[in-house]
This record gives structure tokens, sequence and C-alpha cells, in this order.
């Protein structure tokens, strides 16, 4: 997966709204513990997508949104429609099929109490490879202020300092200049190349890179972040 707006729901922010105890807005829902996670780093705080945002969130998914080019597009959809029904169709997939093995967990991200972008954070195979990716869009309007930086190294706090991770992932196509950016601000490494068919049938070189538990500890870019909520979600990443 690729690291790739929100006029939102409005000033409360992300860690707001009705429902069960320990699961704000998921009401009904205390089984699933993930509700209640919380991270911040610097500016932003982060907290797992809810199905009430989707529309919004849909509303405002930005022309740059890189789509998984192994999803089959929906002849006769326009090019937003297919944007906005890849996104909602992942949203439920990811809850759906999520296993302790693979997983993937997409955060709303609220900046000045305003809801600016979607950053996710998955693995495959966890608790053998204990390898992460990630995959981010910010609403135009809030770019070139760190963002991007700031949420990626969120989701990063929770899976090196918290989760265990051994290593993290991280793939763009060669134009995404904001993508491969953060990943070299942060200390990914080059990671080699490849080729992918992108959406319209063209041919693109794909850069990976990668990142070491022992160079992010180095960095000393986990004390930044915060992570709230998470014991009782251990089970659901195969950890105790």
């Amino acid at each position: 997966m690729s690291d790739r707006p929100l006029g939102g729901p409005g000033p409360e922010g992300p860690g707001s709204g009705g429902g069960s105890s320990g699961a704000p807005g998921w009401a009904g829902v205390s089984d699933w513990p993930l509700a209640g996670l919380r991270l911040t780093c610097r500016e932003v705080s982060l907290r797992p997508v809810r199905e009430a945002d989707l529309p919004a969130l849909a509303a405002v998914l930005p022309a740059d949104f890189e789509q998984d080019p192994r999803l089959e597009p929906f002849p006769g959809l326009s090019a937003e429609a297919d944007r906005r029904r890849l996104f909602y169709q992942g949203y439920w997939k990811s809850l759906g099929v999520w296993s302790p093995s693979a997983w993937v967990l997409h955060f709303a991200v609220a900046y000045r109490h305003e809801l600016v972008g979607v950053q996710t954070l998955e693995a495959e195979n966890f608790p053998a490879l204990r390898t992460v990716d990630s995959a981010s869009w910010l609403v135009p309007g809030v770019r070139g202020r760190g963002l991007g930086t700031a949420m990626r190294t969120a989701v990063l706090g929770l899976a090196f300092d918290r989760l265990g991770a051994v290593a993290a992932v991280s793939s763009a196509v060669a134009g995404n200049a904001a993508s491969l950016g953060v990943s070299r601000r942060i200390g990914y490494a080059e990671n080699g190349a490849g080729l992918i068919v992108v959406p319209g049938g063209e041919v693109a070189e794909l850069r990976n890179l990668r990142l070491t538990a022992e160079a992010w500890r180095a960095s000393g870019q986990g004390r930044a972040v915060t992570v709230d909520g998470l014991a009782p979600c251990l089970p659901w990443f195969g950890l105790h």
C-alpha cells in the first residue's frame, strides 16, 4: 500500500461522540475495544474512523487519493464515484475480515479540532513478521504544515513502541513526492523499486522504503507520541 480532506463532523474533534462507555461514538460495541484507542503526536490527534464519519470523509476525498491498483474499478462509475465506493468498501472490509494476524486500522485525523484526513496502519501475519505498512491522505488545505509527518509518526509510535513491530515499510509511486518526503524525513531507507499498473492502465515505478525498530528508537521520535486505550485491544493484535 502507498502512503497516500474533511469538512467534517464539527469542532469536537476525534475523541467525541456518544455511545457505550469506553467506545465513544460506537453505541453497543463495548466488545470492540479498538473504538476507544486514541493517539496524539504534536498538533494532531487520531482515533479510529467511525461509520458516521464516512459520508463527510467520502465527500472530500482528494483527487490524488491513491487507489490500491489491485482493486477492480466499477464500469459505469465516474472516477469520483469509484473513489467514494472504494473508500466505503475499504472501511467495511477492514472491520469484517480483521484477525490478529492480518488487520487494517483506519484512523481519523484531527487538527485544531477539525477532521482533516485519514491515517491507516496495517499488517499481514503480524505475530510472526512484526512488520507494518501505512497509507494516508489529507485535505489539500492543510498540506505543507507537517501534519503528514506527525500522523505517520503517531501510528509508528503505536507500532514500534507498543505493539513490538520490528520494521515498517512504505511504498509510493515515483511521482508521489509528499509520501516519499514523509518517509525520508522520518528515517525510512530505500528498499528497492518495481513496476505497477496504475488506474488507467499506465505502468509506473513503485519506490519501496523500510524503517527498522532500531533506527526508529535511535531517532527519538517516539517521545512525541501518546497512546491511550490500548490495553484491552492487545488480543486484536495477537498480543497479551
